[in-house]
């Protein structure tokens, strides 16, 4: 928009250029046709005093010559006052010709001004272009590095979504061992607690042998039975034990905290 209205202030200030030097062309035209004028007058008012008689009649001389004295005197003096008016006349035209290439010469170096603001504002324009030029190059490029951002981000929000199920899954499976590992223990606990209680009252009843042999030898079966229950327990405690540290390990640095073993 600036740069229309600068061509346009250009173009106004041509045609303005071009009306004053019309009007300068007029002034000059005019001056000269006065300058004729003047000339011409001049000429005829010497002329007239060329003709005009030299002699004043006499008494006796007729009164006609008297009248033609009286007539080229008027005309002498009608001459005079055109010549002075057509003396003012061109001075006033020249004094508009002097004004209108005063003022001509003055439209002439605003309108260099002009031009020289105007090269000043296209060579701005074209450097702003250029500009603009590499900020839409930048764009571009700035638009397909967010793409590609975007794109990394949505295949990295993928692999969290499977991570954490998978993390999920296997706090599940850790909880789930954590769970049977109690139960193993208190099962354990309960085998040693009544092996305990067998061997007191075997140490209690000691004295009665006979009478409960047959309970012993049941107590002492029951007793191994428990013992390799509590061998299998122990061997199922220590590969639950393992396979904990394994989660531990495999899960640690995801949030997993392992809880005391017994």
């Amino acid at each position: 928009k600036k740069m229309s209205g600068g061509v346009n202030s250009i173009e106004a200030v041509k045609k303005k250029i071009k009306v004053l030097q019309e009007q300068a062309e007029e002034a000059e035209e005019r001056a000269e046709r006065l300058q004729r004028e003047v000339e011409k007058e001049k000429r005829s008012r010497e002329e007239v005093h060329t003709n005009l008689p030299e002699c004043l009649p006499g008494p006796g001389e007729p009164d006609g010559v008297c009248v033609s004295v009286c007539q080229a005197e008027a005309e002498v003096s009608s001459l005079n006052r055109r010549l002075q008016l057509s003396e003012e006349n061109l001075d006033r035209a020249q004094e508009r010709l002097a004004t209108a290439l005063h003022k001509l010469d003055e439209v002439e170096k605003a309108a260099d001004e002009s031009e020289r603001g105007m090269k000043v504002i296209e060579n701005r324009a074209l450097k702003d272009e250029e500009k603009m030029e590499q900020l839409e190059v930048q764009l571009r490029e700035a638009k397909q590095i967010a793409e590609e951002a975007d794109r990394k981000y949505e295949e990295v929000a993928r692999k969290l979504v499977m991570v954490e199920g998978e993390l999920e899954r296997a706090e599940d499976r850790a909880e789930q061992s954590e769970s049977k590992s109690r139960m193993l223990e208190e099962e354990l606990k309960t085998v040693f607690t009544s092996s305990k209680s067998l061997e007191a009252q075997a140490e209690k009843y000691s004295q009665k042998e006979d009478r409960y042999e047959e309970e012993i030898k049941n107590l002492s079966s029951k007793l191994k039975e428990a013992e390799t229950r509590a061998e299998f327990a122990e061997r199922s405690v220590a590969k639950l034990e393992k396979t904990i540290d394994d989660l531990e390990g495999e899960f640690g640095s995801s949030g997993i905290v392992g809880k005391d073993k017994t």
